[in-house]
């Protein structure tokens, strides 16, 4: 399964690196996109919570890490200024083309 990271800077400056055990990320994250502090996390935890369930149909179990992750990224929105996050980069790229997925989870 294809990990990335991607780093995001919060209102005031702080800039975080992120890990997704899965390329999911893409169809929730755009870089150089920002987000309202409320919408990041709420898209942040959708594709990890989906990136870990991919996991587990492939492992068996969870991946918690990816769990670990949202935790920290929703402990940084709690002391965060309000604002926008932007999504400086992602590494793990999809595919140019997508159709050679070939079924392999993203």
């Amino acid at each position: 399964m294809p990990e990335m990271t991607f780093v995001v800077q919060w209102p005031g400056g702080r800039t975080q690196s992120c890990y997704s055990p899965s390329l999911v990320m893409h169809d929730y994250l755009e870089v150089g996109k920002s987000y309202s502090t409320t919408e990041f996390v709420d898209r942040a935890a959708a594709a990890l919570n989906e990136a870990s369930e991919r996991v587990r149909a492939k492992y068996g179990v969870y991946c918690t890490s990816a769990m670990a992750q949202l935790d920290e990224i929703e402990a940084v929105a709690r002391i965060s200024e309000p604002g926008e996050v932007l999504v400086l980069s992602m590494t793990g790229q999809l595919p140019t083309d997508a159709t050679s997925l070939n079924g392999i989870a993203r």
